[in-house]
């Protein structure tokens, strides 16, 4: 096992990911350019404030805190319910750079989560266009 600082930990663990997806979903509800992807959660959305946090939590190295409570994310099934395509694919990625901006997540990190985020928020698509 490596010694080496997780994503989890250079970005600031618990507390810092916690204003990450507070300023996400702040975002989302403020910004009428996210409009769309806005609309697709459930209102209030304190769950799916939990579940994100949740489920980043153990992508970038810290506890597992989702799979310990619901098991493997499945992330594509348990969107397949939404129609996703390139705009909201688009959208949730500008959401999260401007969170990660707005937070003072360190510039060499944001670039490297949006490179991961990119590619699963890409392969998330479930529509043409």
């Amino acid at each position: 096992m490596s010694d080496a600082p997780t994503p989890y930990d250079m970005i600031g663990g618990e507390s810092r990911l916690r204003e990450l997806v507070d300023r996400f979903y702040d975002l989302m509800e403020l910004e009428p350019e996210f409009a769309c992807i806005h609309a697709m959660h459930p209102k209030p959305n304190d769950s799916s404030r939990e579940k994100l946090f949740m489920f980043l939590s153990g992508w970038l190295g810290g506890p597992d805190l989702f799979i310990e409570k619901y098991g493997h994310p499945m992330l594509r099934a348990r969107h397949l319910p939404f129609a996703i395509g390139s705009s909201e694919r688009d959208q949730w990625l500008r959401c999260m750079a401007w969170a990660m901006q707005d937070i003072g997540i360190d510039e060499e990190m944001q670039l490297r989560l949006m490179q991961s985020f990119y590619n699963t928020a890409d392969w998330m698509r479930n529509k043409a266009g």
